[in-house]
């Protein structure tokens, strides 16, 4: 797709881009219901699982789907770009779930 496609405006003089290119088997991605995040002086590692919360009793099965390894250089990009992600999110939903005002409703009003 090109740049004008996707709405991107053009690029400075001298300003380079990003080229990314996705793995056919990557498109799909990877559903994951719980992370564990731990770090050393040199990494950060994010692990992605798929847990199985409706078992009542014993141990919770799951699986690993994704490990990520990262910079702690990447590490406030990263945190950046989720609270701006969860904040426009939020900000959906709640106008989404807001409840109508009666007589304020697109829906006409039912006759008696």
């Amino acid at each position: 797709m090109e740049d004008e496609e996707l709405g991107l405006p053009e690029p400075e003089p001298g300003e380079r881009r990003l080229n990314i290119q996705m793995p056919a088997e990557l498109v799909g991605g990877t559903y994951a219901n719980f992370a564990n995040v731990s770090f050393s002086q040199y990494e950060f590692t994010l692990t992605f699982a798929r847990i199985e919360h409706e078992v009542e009793e014993g141990d919770v099965p799951g699986a690993v789907v994704s490990r990520v390894n990262a910079s702690p250089r990447f590490i406030p990009e990263l945190i950046a770009a989720l609270q701006d992600s969860w904040s426009k999110y939020v900000t959906r939903e709640g106008i989404r779930n807001l409840p109508e005002a009666s007589g304020h409703s697109d829906e006409p009003e039912p006759e008696d």
